[in-house]
């Protein structure tokens, strides 16, 4: 049939190479951005996992960055804290050579003193003026924050980190379930028989005292009272590490020789030297299984009710708590959670506390400390938290002196461990204390460093290139597909225009019939 209304040949090839020219506008499109993906038309699901694959390699890209930069503020506060340490020691080597007194006259020990005081001058300094473009490091801003720590049950809590989650604020709860205990040795003074009667030593008897610090050897001489043999014991506490006293205050009752610290490091030991002929009746007794010590002692009693067994040695026991429901490792009065997720902390209870079982206290965390980003998605797993304490000389070095908190500013001059107090000992144990706490800071620091900050950059870089290679294989174009792609959309193209005229030009031929 023919007809010129309708040309359904033109119709066709106008489809075809509309079809054709949109294939190829397509092509060229994929070819001059290198995209697959250039709308949301082109491939629907493909955008939306191309788009969250893109946000993933955005957050994890700054994390890399996070991390680079959580390396430059650790080496700045660890370069200021090197300087630290550096003073420290000095200051201990000025202590030991103050404490030679036979050969050092006061000129030159207040010169040691001047040289201490201007070391302890620096590390505040440094504390001050140690910072990170404008962020201050050791000056306890990067502290965490306590409110209603009780010194009578915490004498010092050092947080090293903390998770807060979404809360503001964090609890502490602390109680104890093993006391911490002194190494313990009685010696009994209630003989009726014989002529020398209770409170005396029955005969001479030569004895080994030792402790955590050293050994003594003395000859105590018969009749001598217990009285008199705990100042004589008492008067080398410092070389032995062990104390005496009287039980209930009455010779008659007995002694006990104490280790002067806590914990199973610690230990008193009492040995007869020899076996003589007579002083056969100087026997020591321990409490059973670790038992507490009551408060009036009978040592016959305890004996005859199986509380109390010859023994020449004890050993102390070192203190253990639940800390937010998780089991706190003690060392004499002392509790570590080093590897607790919400709360890493070290707590120095105090010794009433620590010496009584299911004793209980708690404190809040209010804020403060140093937070690391380094992952891509902002939640606490992919968090690092972190305290820098302060290095200032009021706040470094706390050691308890006969219950007393002092720190690396009671060595300055005019301070109770000044070199002119000749509070030596006591000196040298906060220098000692402050020394290990720099120490630890720097070693939790390079620790961070080296097994988390490095690790972190090389997986998150892995990470990276495999969701990088992801994305591409989604929304990145084949070059080799779509020239091909292209190549064939060009010959269509041509080949339809020409069709298309072809198609028009068969309305011409019904002319031919008229003309017949």
């Amino acid at each position: 049939m023919s007809k010129i209304n309708t040309n359904i040949s033109s119709l066709i090839a106008r489809s075809n190479l509309s079809k054709t020219n949109s294939d190829l506008g397509v092509r060229l499109q994929r070819l001059s951005t290198g995209l697959r993906i250039n709308k949301g038309s082109d491939d629907p699901a493909g955008l939306i996992i191309s788009n969250r694959l893109g946000s993933e390699i955005s957050g994890l890209q700054q994390a890399i960055k996070n991390s680079e930069r959580a390396s430059s503020v650790i080496a700045t506060a660890e370069g200021s804290l090197a300087e630290v340490s550096d003073l420290l020691i000095s200051i201990k080597g000025l202590l030991v050579e103050a404490s030679n007194t036979g050969a050092l006259s006061d000129e030159e020990r207040q010169a040691n003193q001047l040289q201490i005081d201007s070391a302890i001058e620096s590390i505040t300094r440094i504390s001050n003026s140690a910072s990170f473009g404008g962020l201050k490091l050791l000056n306890g801003s990067l502290d965490y924050i306590l409110s209603g720590l009780k010194s009578s049950a915490i004498s010092k809590a050092t947080i090293n980190s903390a998770n807060f989650g979404s809360q503001p604020n964090l609890q502490v709860q602390v109680q104890t379930i093993a006391s911490a205990q002194v190494g313990q040795l009685f010696i009994r003074g209630d003989y009726t028989t014989g002529a020398l009667g209770p409170g005396v030593f029955q005969s001479s008897v030569s004895l080994e005292i030792a402790g955590p610090r050293g050994v003594q050897t003395m000859t105590v001489l018969s009749g001598r009272s217990l009285s008199e043999f705990v100042q004589s014991v008492n008067a080398f506490r410092e070389t032995t590490g062990v104390s005496a006293s009287l039980i209930n205050s009455n010779p008659n009752s007995g002694m006990v020789l104490t280790s002067v610290g806590y914990g199973s490091t610690e230990f008193v030991s009492v040995k007869r030297i020899g076996e003589p002929a007579t002083g056969g009746f100087f026997k020591a007794y321990a409490m059973a299984n670790g038992a507490e010590k009551p408060t009036n002692i009978d040592i016959s009693a305890m004996i005859t009710a199986g509380t109390m067994f010859e023994a020449n040695r004890d050993n102390g026991r070192d203190v253990f708590a639940v800390v937010n429901g998780v089991l706190g490792y003690g060392r004499g009065t002392s509790i570590s959670l080093p590897n607790a997720a919400q709360l890493n902390a070290d707590l120095l209870l105090n010794s009433d506390f620590a010496t009584r079982k299911g004793s209980t206290t708690s404190f809040y965390l209010t804020g403060g400390g140093a937070l690391y980003q380094l992952g891509g998605e902002i939640n606490s797993s992919q968090q690092v938290y972190l305290s820098l304490p302060s290095t200032a000389a009021s706040r470094l070095g706390g050691t308890l002196i006969d219950g007393n908190l002092e720190f690396l500013s009671s060595i300055r001059s005019g301070g109770s461990n000044d070199l002119n107090s000749r509070n030596f000992i006591n000196a040298s144990s906060i220098v000692a204390t402050a020394i290990d706490e720099i120490a630890v800071v720097r070693g939790r620091l390079g620790a961070l460093e080296k097994n988390t900050l490095e690790t972190n950059t090389k997986s998150v870089q892995t990470a990276i290139e495999n969701l990088s290679a992801s994305q591409s294989v989604i929304r990145d174009a084949d070059f080799a597909t779509e020239t091909a792609a292209l190549s064939r959309a060009q010959i269509l193209s041509n080949a339809g225009t020409s069709v298309l005229q072809l198609a028009n030009q068969q309305s011409q031929n019904v002319l031919s019939l008229l003309r017949a």
